[in-house]
């Protein structure tokens, strides 16, 4: 198994592309800490993995407060003996045109997506140095690479996720860190529930691959860039969408 005496920390573990990341991790060998601000969803994913004869801790976790990542982060460790992988995933939208953006949903994206995933590499990243090394994986998104209508404040944060990661993996990498994105593009998740059908076959005939991607596929980008087998891989955006944008 690829993460085999791994402890493995994925924020927002609780649904979607982070549930399949957890399980995808404990899979492999990893001990998984399912941190999320929906305690119920997290302790679900994590019974899921624990059933599967897997090693799992659910942990709340409000991204956006320094004083929540950090105790997450010393149980996460405490529980595991250390702390190897962080997987930014947790992540919210509250779209809208630029004229018509409250400063609330401003501050709400910018504040998970963005300070969420600065306060949970700050914190994880101590105990990554103490056990000589590690990985953090950001979630980035194809839309901070081209924009996209209605969504400021989402397609600043990823873009923000990106150069914070380059700078991350200069900063870091002296100490055995790994730093690293995957930005996602169309993907099936609960986000997109709510999409129109004709949206939806439009993003499919607009990717050469004619399909949207699935949680599974991120997960799998993510347990690539995890393991040893990336083990030279540091700074990089990987995009996986269909080849929606090259």
């Amino acid at each position: 198994m690829r993460l085999t005496n791994k402890v493995a920390f994925v924020t927002g573990g609780g649904q979607g592309i982070g549930r399949l990341t957890a399980l995808t991790f404990a899979r492999e060998g990893a001990k998984v800490v399912v941190a999320d601000i929906n305690m119920s969803a997290a302790q679900a994913v994590a019974d899921e993995i624990i059933q599967a004869d897997g090693q799992a801790r659910a942990v709340f976790l409000d991204a956006a407060r320094s004083e929540s990542v950090e105790v997450a982060m010393r149980t996460a460790s405490e529980w595991g003996g250390g702390i190897d992988i962080l997987v930014n995933n947790a992540g919210i939208t509250r779209d809208a045109r630029m004229q018509k953006m409250t400063e609330d949903q401003w501050d709400a994206v910018l504040g998970v997506n963005l300070k969420g995933v600065w306060l949970c590499s700050k914190y994880a990243a101590p105990y990554m140095i103490a056990r000589g090394g590690g990985a953090i994986l950001n979630a980035a998104s194809v839309v901070a690479l081209y924009g996209n209508f209605g969504q400021s404040n989402y397609v600043a944060a990823k873009a923000g996720v990106i150069g914070m990661t380059k700078t991350w993996a200069r900063e870091l990498g002296p100490s055995g860190i790994r730093v690293n994105a995957v930005a996602p593009g169309f993907i099936q998740t609960d986000m997109i529930a709510t999409v129109p059908d004709k949206v939806i076959e439009s993003m499919k005939e607009r990717t050469p691959l004619r399909r949207i991607g699935y949680a599974e596929d991120i997960a799998n980008a993510y347990l690539f860039l995890a393991s040893d087998e990336a083990s030279f891989i540091t700074g990089i955006v990987l995009s996986v969408d269909g080849g929606l944008i090259f």
